[in-house]
Parts: structure tokens; sequence; C-alpha cells
């Protein structure tokens, strides 16, 4: 199949990427990256931004095509324009060209009505692929992690290596997640091409085990041979550092930490063969020390 991954280039879309071509498939990854080929000549790269409707004629003859475009911070981009601007882009670019098949990949807990404009956005963007016609599939993953992946290699990795005699916790830290390995989520989205029966079906994608996010930290802590106790601080501290210019958090990771993330994951297990790995057996290629 010729496959086309919208935001192809980042941390998720690189494990995507890889689970298709090992299935043989032709893949196209448009990003604002630039062009030209990346792991041979299956695999090219185009230049695009879907905010904008630039480069979408690469959709045409598509068989295909995942929206895997997201972020957790507005930097030079803003969630509006990423998670519904771009979806609604594609949506018409895709019927324009007859291009029937759409995987796209929203997030866990995302419904609108919250506090949280990354989960309000990505409702919204959810709302155009159900009504678009297609023949889509939605997956919803809690916290990804892999080799690359920004929170447990970086935002989690900085806390932890703070300039400070003790690692700062957000309130009780109970607050649930069920972080799911990137490449079960690949392999679930690679698994649904094959499988008619998830059109018009949601999926949450979680992991095998449930961790407060106390836990987390600790975890991250042990793999980078810290011994530096944990300290709850109130909510509210953060809630007003994360109004500071450059704060280490926004409002919207706030309020998404404090919800937490996890799910049951019986339909996932149901539809898709996966390998299901922990997130303990990944850390060491987190790049953590």
């Amino acid at each position: 199949m010729r496959l086309v991954l919208v935001g192809g280039s980042g941390f998720l879309g690189t494990h995507v990427a890889q689970a298709l071509l090992a299935r043989g498939h032709e893949v196209l990854v448009l990003s604002r990256r630039g062009q030209g080929p990346l792991e041979g000549v299956r695999y090219l790269r185009v230049r695009g931004d879907a905010a904008r409707g630039e480069g979408l004629k690469a959709l045409s003859g598509a068989d295909a095509v995942f929206y895997l475009a997201g972020i957790i911070r507005e930097r030079g981009q803003a969630f509006e324009a990423v998670h519904v601007e771009g979806v609604r882009r594609v949506v018409e670019a895709m019927q324009a060209f007859g291009v029937r098949r759409l995987l796209f990949v929203s997030a866990l807990g995302a419904r609108r009505g919250t506090k949280s404009r990354y989960f309000e956005t990505k409702a919204k963007g959810e709302e155009i692929v159900r009504n678009s016609g297609l023949d889509w599939t939605i997956f919803r993953p809690s916290l990804v992690f892999g080799k690359g992946d920004e929170f447990f290699g970086a935002i989690l990795k900085g806390l932890v290596r703070m300039p400070l005699p003790f690692i700062p916790i957000i309130g009780s830290g109970t607050y649930p997640f069920r972080p799911v390995w990137a490449g079960d989520v690949a392999e679930a989205l690679s698994q649904s091409l094959e499988k008619p029966e998830t059109i018009g079906e949601a999926y949450d994608l979680v992991g095998p085990k449930e961790y407060s996010y106390r836990e987390l930290v600790f975890l991250v802590r042990d793999a980078l041979g810290s011994k530096k106790p944990l300290l709850s601080l109130p909510v509210g501290f953060f809630s007003a550092l994360s109004r500071l210019p450059g704060a280490p958090i926004t409002r919207d990771q706030l309020y998404m930490l404090l919800e937490g993330s996890t799910g049951d994951p019986a339909r996932m297990l149901a539809a898709f063969s996966l390998v299901w790995r922990m997130l303990d057996e990944e850390l060491s290629s987190i790049a953590l020390p």
C-alpha cells in the first residue's frame, strides 16, 4: 500500500513508519521539517504543513492516511491549528482525492468541557473525523514511552536533575497512568489497516501496568542513579508557576497530570496482537543516563 503519514517525522511517527515498512508498505511522510529520503527508497519525506493546507497534494493516490500530528506545548504552533485545522484540511483533501482510509491518533482523555485546551482541541479533531464520511479508526494512547520520547526522556529526567536537594512532586502524586510502549501503538495502527472490522471504532491504547505519578518519578529517579527524596508541593504552587513565562510546566500539562491517563485495555487486546511491553523493561533505552 501507498501510505501517507501526516506529522510522521516525530517520535511516534518514526515508530509507525518503521512498523509499516516492516510490512512492505510504501511510506511517505508529510513534515514541516523538509524533504528527501530518510530510511531508503520506500521512506520519503516531503515538505508540508497540514494546518496551512500546504503539501496536501501528496495525499493523492494514497491507499490510507495516518494523522499523527500533535503537540503538548504551544511553541510556534497552536493547539487549534494542529489538532483541529490540520485535521479539517486533511479530511477535505482526502475527500477531494477519493482517499477513504484514515487512521487518526487522538489522546486518552480527549473530550469537551475540560480545562485543558489540549484535550478540548483533540476532541474537536475527533468530531471532524467522525463526521467525515471516511473509513476512520481513532486511537487514544495514554503516555507513550520509547526511545526519543519527551515525557520520560526529557520532562521527568529534567525534573529529577533540577539543582534542588529534593525532587518536587505535584500535590499528592497519586494520579494514575498506564504508559504504553510506542512499538505497541505503532503495531495497533499498522494492524488496523488489515482489519476492516476496526473501521468506525475508537480504541484506548494503554500499557499492562498502572502507576501513580509518584511511582513514575521514582522509576526515572532510580534509572538515573539519583538518591534525592521526593517532596510534595501544593498544586497551587505549580498552578502559579505555570503562569510564568518559560515555566517548566504549562497550565495544560498541569491539568493533564492531575487528571492522570488510564483506561481499560480489554477492547485493545481483543482487536490487536501486541507485545504489550512494560515501562520498566524499556527505561534503559530511553536515554535516561
